[in-house]
């Protein structure tokens, strides 16, 4: 059997206020479709709380107010009780939300249908290496449950692209990639160890840029002069960073472009294999990648359905079939690696069948 970790669901007022695909409110299709090819259940969250995927005028999904919050989340949890063997929920934050919002998010998420936290790869054009994205860090850290760093309505990547399917299929994915890399280059992975982020859409580009993470802690065009660390920065004469990392050269580049990155313990790219990533893309190719890049162990069943058509569970899983992974791998893709980051939160599998006389 098979788990998928990224779903989504919206309640009939959003649907009505806001354009959107009709799967969105297809619960009992999108359930038989995926139990139909062996998909038992789904994590749903929504990357925008209430508010509107599709980019519109006048609609700020960071304004919402905590009560229109609270209100999505008690549909989600009311709609996982409805189904309680075949759904699970996210709890939608915003890391730049505030006190707060923090405190309210970190309780309803301790509730049983919610099993980790959906969050933005970048808010309001600001990407998550910001100091002020540590409090958010430290929430997901002290819950100890995953985070599925989704692209926003807005993506920081999609600046200047117009149409919407454009931004669904180039900026966002172009966000998934930034977002991660900046995950890792802001230290939040030293400074709060047992984070368990997970990239959707295979993770983006990332894995094609190993050594471009590692390259941007030692530029090499810059005299070989080392990124500054948090608080330093070029042409300063200050020491940058950890590891005998020497003091930058006053010609090394323009200082208000090589500011603030973290003194990381080790290259960018050996944090690469702490990361999950899901397979909700159409590209073997990226699933292969992964599967080379973050290891066998970190890669999770998910398929973006709904909004995809409730038929991409089939097609996901055809797509893992044409890679000819191993059997344990497969499995591990379709529900071992699910099980070992989310634990008991999940719905348990099902009894197997006992045959009548035995």
């Amino acid at each position: 059997m098979t788990i998928d970790v990224h779903g989504h669901l919206s309640p009939p007022e959003s649907r009505q206020r806001y354009p959107m695909p009709r799967t969105l409110g297809q619960v009992e299709e999108m359930i038989s479709t995926k139990l139909a090819c062996g998909v038992r259940a789904t994590i749903i969250g929504s990357p925008v709380g209430g508010g509107a995927m599709v980019p519109l005028p006048g609609v700020d999904n960071y304004a919402q107010s905590e009560d229109n919050l609270a209100r999505h989340d008690a549909w989600l949890a009311g709609l996982v009780d409805q189904y309680p063997d075949r759904l699970r929920a996210y709890v939608y934050v915003n890391p730049f939300g505030g006190a707060a919002h923090l405190r309210r998010v970190s309780q309803t998420v301790r509730q049983p249908q919610f099993v980790g936290l959906i969050a933005n790869t970048s808010i309001a054009g600001r990407y998550l290496d910001a100091p002020e994205a540590e409090d958010f860090f430290a929430l997901a850290a002290e819950v100890d449950l995953p985070v599925l760093l989704h692209p926003p309505a807005k993506p920081a990547a999609g600046a200047g692209l117009e149409n919407l399917l454009l931004i669904e299929q180039l900026g966002r994915f172009s966000d998934v990639t930034i977002g991660l890399a900046c995950c890792v280059l802001g230290g939040w992975l030293d400074r709060f160890p047992g984070l368990k982020l997970i990239g959707p859409t295979a993770g983006g580009a990332l894995g094609l840029l190993v050594e471009k993470l590692d390259r941007i802690m030692q530029p090499t065009h810059w005299d070989g002069a080392p990124a500054p660390s948090q608080g330093s920065s070029l042409g300063q004469g200050s020491s940058l960073g950890r590891q005998g990392r020497t003091a930058a050269r006053d010609d090394a580049g323009p200082p208000s472009l090589m500011r603030r990155l973290a003194a990381l313990a080790t290259p960018p790219s050996s944090y690469l294999p702490r990361i999950w990533v899901d397979t909700a893309t159409p590209s073997a190719s990226a699933v292969e990648l992964a599967l080379r890049i973050f290891g066998p162990d970190r890669v999770l069943f998910g398929t973006d359905s709904p909004p995809l058509p409730h038929s991409e569970s089939r097609a996901t899983l055809d797509l893992l079939e044409r890679l000819g992974v191993t059997d344990a791998v497969r499995d591990g893709i379709g529900e071992g690696n699910a099980l070992a980051l989310f634990g008991d939160r999940l719905p348990p599998a099902p009894e197997p069948a006992v045959a009548n006389g035995h």
